[in-house]
C-alpha cells in the first residue's frame, strides 16, 4: 500500500478525499514527477525540481515553492530507505469549463511505493508501437498529466517478455519509448532524439548526456528516422526509476550490450 500525502496531509490511499472539481482529474491539467528513492535520498532531486518548475511555467501553473516541496518530501519519506515517489501538481480547483481560472491554488498529491522495479543491466526486449505521438512544441519536453498516447501504446502488447515499446511521432520520427528515452550508437556516436516536437526530457536522459560528456563520448541530439534503428551498433533506454536499460532485441533485430552502454552504466553507478 503506498504512502499518500495530499497538500501536506497524510491520507489513506483506500479512503482518500480529493477535490471532485480538481482540474487534474477532469482535464489532465497538471504535471508530475516520478523519482527513485535510494538509501533515504532521492536521486537527482534538483533535476526533478527544475523540470517541475519548467513544466509549471509552460502550463501557466503557479509552481509550489521548493521549501514546501522539500518539507512535504521529508514528511513522505520519513523512516523509508527505498522506493518510487510520484508527485502530481495540478492547477487545482475550478468551475466547469476548459478556461483556466485566475488565481487558482495548485494541488499537490504525493505517493511513495516502497517496492522498487528490478534494474535490468543484462538487456531487455522491446517492440515497435503503432500508436503515434502528436507533435506539439508547447508540450514537448515537459511531463504533463495527459499520457493517453502512452496508455494506448502499452495496450498494444501483453507479452511479459517485452519490456518497452518504441514510439514514432505523426511525421515518422523516433521520439522515445512509452516510459523511457531512447539512445542509439551510430558510427561510434551516441544519438538521441532532440524532442523538439514531442516526448519528455527525462531526468535520467539529462544525466546520461552529462556522463557521456564527462567520458569524452561523442553525442548528437537530432531528428532520428525509424530506419536508422536497424543500423545502430548499440541501443539503450533511460528512465529515472530504472536507470539505463540496454536493448538486446527489437522485433527481428538483436544486439549485445555494447561498450559505450557499459561505460555509461558504470559511470551512472558511481555518480551521486
Amino acid at each position: 500500500m503506498p504512502i499518500t500525502l495530499f497538500n501536506g496531509q497524510l491520507i489513506s490511499s483506500d479512503h482518500a478525499t480529493l477535490y471532485a472539481d480538481d482540474r487534474g482529474f477532469h482535464y489532465g491539467d497538471g504535471i508530475f514527477e516520478t523519482m527513485r528513492l535510494v538509501g533515504g535520498c532521492v536521486r537527482f532531486l534538483e533535476d526533478h525540481w527544475q523540470r517541475l518548475i519548467l513544466g509549471c511555467a509552460r502550463l501557466g501553473i503557479a509552481a509550489p515553492s521548493i521549501d514546501v516541496l522539500n518539507g512535504e518530501l521529508t514528511q513522505l519519506i520519513k523512516g523509508q530507505e527505498d522506493g518510487v515517489i510520484k508527485l502530481v501538481v495540478s492547477r487545482g480547483r475550478s468551475e466547469r469549463g476548459y478556461r483556466p481560472p485566475v488565481g487558482s491554488q495548485p494541488s499537490r498529491l504525493w505517493q511513495l511505493h516502497t517496492s522498487l522495479p528490478q534494474l535490468v543491466t543484462y538487456g531487455i526486449q522491446i517492440r515497435w508501437c503503432s500508436t503515434r505521438l502528436a507533435r506539439n512544441e508547447q508540450l514537448a519536453g515537459i511531463k504533463h498529466c495527459n499520457r493517453l498516447e502512452q496508455i494506448l501504446a502499452q495496450a498494444e502488447w501483453s507479452d511479459p517478455a517485452i519490456a518497452e515499446g518504441l514510439m514514432l511521432d505523426t511525421d515518422g520520427e523516433l521520439v522515445c519509448a512509452t516510459m523511457s528515452n531512447v539512445f542509439l550508437v551510430l558510427d561510434q556516436v551516441i544519438v538521441t532524439p532532440d524532442l523538439r516536437y514531442a516526448g519528455v526530457e527525462g531526468v535520467m536522459r539529462k544525466n546520461v548526456l552529462r556522463l557521456a560528456d564527462q567520458l569524452g563520448l561523442s553525442v548528437e541530439l537530432r531528428a532520428v528516422r525509424a530506419e536508422e534503428v536497424a543500423s545502430a551498433e548499440e541501443m539503450f533506454l533511460t528512465n529515472a526509476v530504472r536507470g539505463i536499460q540496454p536493448v538486446i532485441k527489437l522485433d527481428q533485430e538483436s544486439w549485445s550490450v555494447g561498450s559505450m552502454t557499459q561505460q555509461l552504466i558504470m559511470a551512472l553507478n558511481h555518480s551521486s
